[in-house]
């Protein structure tokens, strides 16, 4: 139950800027431009503490690095809650995803080594709960309450209480005095290249549609520059001697290695939907954040109606894990599929169906990925998989939303220009609406003039939300894309790494 608190604390501090933009933009007095660094400082730092945690398990006792980890956040979100200096809340922002990282990297790995493998589903199915489906669904209740009866504030102070409680029940915990560890070696070199690898391609991917991509020098020279880091961080990880911080070895395990893969489409999946939901209901449907927040809260439940499931099947029936990766695919194709035809009349019922599907889809996916990944590695691997995994799905989740994003505001323009061509000058149907809207207006006291450009500007609105609403179902329908193509991949890959680890 530590753990799972300690998960919920970065499950809350990761999705806080998801409804609270607006909010905390007025407050700092910040650009939108200067708003993007407290989300970039955050992923950026959450990738290299995915990367960096199981360093820090094989130098210290892992429950005391994850009890300081999930102090820090509480603390780092204690002070973002006090202040509204934009440039201390990006650095605050920094230090919660490198504790957050740390926090779900040592959880997860603690769970598998403390207790046989027989009971992992049905724990790994709660650590999800906390890590996965908290902040996909509870969170975003949570924070749009807030932020409607409260302040953006009030969001980082509810971390505190949980934090100082992980971190009671895990200094609670009846544990054997740990044996004092050697320092090791810290690879600074992979660690300076791998950083700046990972902060480049964090800024291109969070802000590579709002500049145009490549028409920007910017995006061009530091996707360049990214792309060498890492070329250059993996060449020195492979020439590195003792202690380094990509270990290759996870790589020989097939299953592994499949995971690893899958992680990315599953973070796509996971980031782009929770992207594409909320955003339509608040930019489309005009929900309030509180609203748009708990349209995702029941299908939370059946989120975790879905892990427990896929853990009894997998605990009780031992049916292996890869049964139930077909049916999560196939269920979260049908769920977009329905959402991709949604209006802008659509309310939270009309959704609800297509959303308890996704919820659905995800428990029988996310549980039996996790558990293919990293059931038959060793404890000395062990913490090194999950942090590779884990930013598998990071920049997964990064690639999707940059590509719906994309996609959604060039649809828009299209769309718009599409929509315009049919409102001509002297069309019989353009002229029966603008004369009706006009008659209704001054029937309503405006002047005939003023009524007459009243009218003419709420139809442009009408145009410009058909706009949206068309390209956010087309953004619904890539992602059915996505797993369509994906699918038959990912089957290809599966049986590709079984023939060559039976040495054929």
């Amino acid at each position: 139950m530590g753990i799972v608190l300690a998960a919920l604390t970065e499950a809350i501090a990761s999705t806080v800027l998801a409804l609270g933009r607006s909010d905390i933009i007025g407050d700092t007095y910040a650009t939108p431009d200067e708003f993007a660094w407290l989300d970039i400082a955050y992923t950026a730092f959450k990738l290299i503490g995915f990367m960096t945690a199981p360093w820090w398990f094989k130098c210290f006792y892992p429950r005391h690095v994850i009890l300081a980890a999930t102090l820090i956040m509480g603390l780092a979100c204690a002070g973002a809650a006090l202040t509204a200096q934009l440039e201390l809340l990006v650095l605050l922002r920094a230090v919660q995803g490198f504790a957050g990282a740390t926090v779900l990297v040592g959880g997860q790995a603690i769970l598998f080594r403390t207790y046989a493998r027989a009971y992992q589903p049905v724990l790994q199915a709660v650590f999800a709960m906390g890590a996965v489906v908290a902040p996909a669904t509870l969170a975003p209740a949570l924070q749009g309450w807030l932020l409607d009866s409260q302040s953006w504030a009030w969001i980082f102070f509810c971390v505190v209480p949980l934090a100082l409680m992980a971190a009671g029940l895990l200094l609670f915990v009846d544990a054997p005095v740990p044996r004092r560890h050697r320092a090791r070696h810290f690879d600074w070199t992979g660690f300076v290249l791998m950083s700046c690898g990972l902060l480049c391609f964090t800024y291109v991917l969070s802000q590579g549609s709002r500049w145009d991509w490549f028409e920007a020098p910017r995006i061009l020279w530091l996707t360049m520059l990214g792309t060498s880091a890492l070329l250059a961080f993996v060449g020195q990880q492979l020439q590195a001697d003792g202690e380094r911080l990509l270990d290759f070895t996870l790589f020989k395990s097939s299953d592994f290695a499949f995971a690893f893969i899958v992680s990315f489409v599953a973070g796509a999946a996971l980031f782009g939907s929770a992207y594409l939901i909320p955003a339509f209901a608040l930019s489309v449907l005009g929900f309030t954040p509180t609203d748009a927040g708990l349209l995702l809260l029941p299908s939370g439940a059946v989120f975790c109606a879905g892990l427990l499931v896929s853990a009894y099947l997998f605990q009780a029936r031992r049916i292996a894990p890869f049964v139930t990766v077909p049916f999560g695919i196939l269920m979260l194709m049908l769920a977009m599929w329905m959402l991709s035809g949604s209006t802008s009349e659509n309310g939270s019922d009309d959704m609800m169906a297509a959303l308890l599907l996704r919820g659905l889809g995800l428990g029988f996916l996310f549980l039996s990925i996790t558990l293919i990944a990293f059931s038959h590695l060793g404890n000395r691997t062990l913490a090194a998989g999950i942090g590779l995994f884990n930013t598998g799905r990071q920049l997964g989740g990064l690639m999707g939303v940059a590509g719906l994003q994309t996609l959604i505001d060039h649809n828009l323009v299209n769309n718009a220009v599409v929509l315009g061509t049919h409102l001509m000058p002297g069309s019989p149907a353009l002229f029966e609406r603008l004369s009706t809207t006009t008659a209704l207006l001054a029937s309503k006291g405006l002047d005939a003039e003023a009524a007459g450009r009243a009218a003419t500007n709420l139809l442009g609105r009408v145009v410009s939300g058909q706009s949206m609403v068309i390209a956010f179902d087309t953004a619904f329908v890539a992602v059915v894309l996505l797993f369509a193509v994906a699918a038959p991949v990912l089957v290809g890959i599966k049986i590709g790494l079984g023939k060559y680890a039976n040495g054929y």
